[in-house]
């Protein structure tokens, strides 16, 4: 039933890793990119959501979440074919929209999945394999542009204002392996059918019926505690997915000339940073649930989460460009346990019937900060850091060491039981 997220996280990872670098070569300014990317954090506020809600009251053909990652998969393929052909920067800002909306499509009924068919005591397991295939799919996509330039030939520069062929075709591969992934699940994956779901939800916590207003006013404890450490640990994530290629590339590699072989050296670079830290997220997505039954599913995440802070701030004061290696590694565990921990620990207080709908409103909790980041993040850059993208990353790793402090106030209800 996770096997589609590795088509899911290619779709992210290519536009983690490549957007901003998209964004510079259509000739946006360091610090106009965090409002570039505020279409994709406001399409998930939008979407999610309402998936959420549509998928909890469907039921047909396909069962009750995969019409709907089907539909997101169908839709994010065209995007991820159409982004890496934009001519000017509208163009781009406007294909991110579409395709971080698609996405928002299929990964939430994804998250859904997993609370419906998998009891209490299988549920970390469950969003660690979830953690696995996101980091397989995400280190293979992170690292396309690299593989395709050193292994394959292709060129990675280009002209004033045109994408290079490597990410071009990073792009077109993952529009295939998106679909594909996906399909694999729907064909693969059979949902309980509505009789047998209503005999299990009523073994559960199921509440009655209620508005969308009331159901966002009475989320309960353990989810608006959550929100808080989601808060902090986003903008730190969303600080490194825009400025990260900005930071390597000026403080590293030293150019923030995009036509540059050391700009696009650096930038393929980064690819490869991101798919270091995804990889060693797969592997810690099957140690985490371990040390999750020695310790606590907190201390867990806590722990994960001052690695993930320690290795952005390391960046600063690296120089040769083989040691972010060993800064990925504190991310990638950060990383790992950020894509199960909570969702784990927020799956045990939220009633049945309504799992869909809360865990699309629980990414809210993910979009206010990356659009609150959108907005500050850019001029915090140019106008505190004096354009150097390095500080901003700094930053994103101290909000992270407090949402370690924060996760630590958390009720875990489920595991208490």
């Amino acid at each position: 039933m996770s096997f589609g997220f590795l088509g899911i996280q290619f779709g992210f990872a290519l536009q983690n890793a490549n957007v901003s670098r998209i964004f510079e070569t259509l000739g946006a300014k360091v610090d106009d990119i965090p409002i570039l990317w505020i279409f994709a954090p406001l399409a998930g506020l939008l979407v999610q959501p309402l998936i959420g809600y549509m998928s909890d009251n469907t039921w047909g053909r396909l069962g009750r979440r995969k019409p709907y990652f089907l539909l997101g998969a169908i839709l994010s393929s065209f995007a991820l074919f159409i982004m890496p052909n934009s001519s000017v920067l509208w163009m781009a800002a406007g294909c991110l929209l579409i395709l971080d909306a698609s996405i928002n499509i299929s990964m939430e009924p994804f998250r859904a999945l997993v609370g419906d068919m998998l009891p209490s005591s299988q549920r970390t397991v469950g969003f660690a394999m979830q953690s696995f295939f996101i980091g397989v799919g995400a280190v293979i996509a992170s690292a396309l542009p690299y593989l395709l330039h050193n292994v394959f030939g292709m060129s990675n520069t280009a002209g004033v204002g045109e994408i290079p062929e490597t990410v071009k075709y990073s792009f077109y591969l993952g529009s295939i392996v998106f679909l594909a992934a996906v399909l694999w699940t729907v064909g693969n994956t059979k949902e309980y059918p509505p009789e047998q779901f209503e005999s299990y939800a009523s073994q559960e916590m199921v509440e009655e019926k209620g508005s969308f207003i009331k159901d966002v006013l009475s989320m309960p404890k353990t989810m608006k505690q959550l929100a808080i450490v989601q808060f902090f640990t986003w903008i730190g994530l969303f600080a490194m997915w825009i400025y990260t290629t900005s930071a390597v590339t000026s403080s590293i590699y030293g150019t923030t000339d995009t036509t540059s072989a050391a700009y696009n050296e650096g930038a393929d670079w980064v690819g490869v940073c991101f798919a270091a830290y995804n990889g060693f997220a797969a592997v810690m997505a099957f140690l985490l649930p371990m040390l999750a039954k020695s310790m606590s599913r907190k201390q867990v995440h806590a722990i994960s989460l001052v690695a993930g802070g320690i290795g952005l701030i390391s960046v600063f004061f690296i120089k040769d460009p083989k040691l972010l290696l060993v800064s990925m590694l504190g991310v990638g565990l950060a990383w790992s346990s950020i894509l199960s921990m909570p969702y784990a620990i927020l799956a045990g207080s939220l009633p049945v019937k309504k799992m869909g709908f809360f865990m699309g409103v629980f990414n809210f909790f993910i979009v206010i900060p990356q659009i609150i980041s959108a907005v500050l993040l850019g001029y915090l850059t140019k106008h505190v850091f004096g354009g150097h993208a390095i500080y901003t990353l700094v930053l994103g790793g101290v909000l992270m060491i407090l949402a370690a402090l924060l996760v630590l106030l958390v009720d875990d209800v489920d595991e208490a039981k």
